[in-house]
């Protein structure tokens, strides 16, 4: 059994394989990455979900009980049980039994956010240390309040909302 919700613009590579209970949404890519005459497509073992819009490439093989999350473009083997999320898909961490096995995906994490979180952290612990660099050389600065209003609302967005918030859906 074997069953394609929405099935508009989904590819099933010649060469695929695809196990008992699968779920696929629309737009799912089972694709091969070469021309030769051989195994170059994806096996889906039983019991896989692959969300709307994702892209698995190549002779890989996608355990049982395996999620894939919406949009994630997957290249390397994902073990039985894994929830993969993202480009390239990587396994989902800090998940229940319970949201694995629903796949939530107001749940999964949001990678763009952590990094832009980290790169905003990062920025500020360097401009504390050329702050430190401009008092020992006597070197005074203007302040735009501007750009420091326009900075704490993004770091409302960003910064002041807990990590749990955002590997939990709570999103931008």
């Amino acid at each position: 059994r074997f069953f394609i919700d929405h099935g508009m613009g989904v590819v099933i590579g010649e060469t695929s394989e695809i196990g008992d209970d699968v779920l696929m949404y629309q737009g799912v890519v089972l694709g091969g990455t070469s021309l030769e005459k051989k195994k170059r497509h994806p096996t889906l073992e039983n019991n896989v979900v692959i969300g709307a819009g994702a892209i698995v490439l190549g002779a890989i093989n996608i355990g049982d009980n395996a999620r894939i999350g919406a949009g994630s473009v997957v290249v390397t083997d994902v073990p039985p049980d894994a929830t993969v999320v993202g480009v390239p898909g990587r396994i989902g961490m800090g998940f229940s039994a319970k949201e694995i096995q629903a796949l939530e995906h107001g749940k999964l994490p949001d990678p763009i956010a952590d990094a832009i979180r980290f790169v905003m952290k990062e920025q500020e612990k360097l401009k504390e240390r050329i702050k430190k660099l401009e008092k020992l050389e006597n070197i005074t600065k203007h302040i735009d309040k501007r750009i420091e209003k326009r900075k704490k609302e993004i770091e409302s967005v960003f910064i002041n909302r807990s990590k749990e918030g955002f590997s939990k859906g709570e999103g931008i």
